[in-house]
């Protein structure tokens, strides 16, 4: 891994055309991996580039099997 490959969060944020808290947000639910860089948390280029949203509101919970 090289350190051409994680970027700040200020960067994905404009990347991705959302605020700074909003990358702070994914991190925090582990939605985007971080590695420390002299104590600053940086983000992995290919997860912000490749990242998906899901479909807003809860999870669907587990299906019961019948039988």
């Amino acid at each position: 891994m090289k350190t051409s490959d994680l970027i700040s969060q200020a960067a994905a944020a404009r990347l991705r055309g959302v605020d700074r808290a909003a990358i702070a947000n994914l991190i925090r639910r582990g939605r985007l991996r971080t590695k420390l860089i002299g104590g600053v948390p940086h983000v992995y280029l290919s997860e912000v580039l490749n990242f998906k949203p899901r479909k807003p509101g809860p999870k669907p919970k587990a299906r019961k099997s019948v039988g």
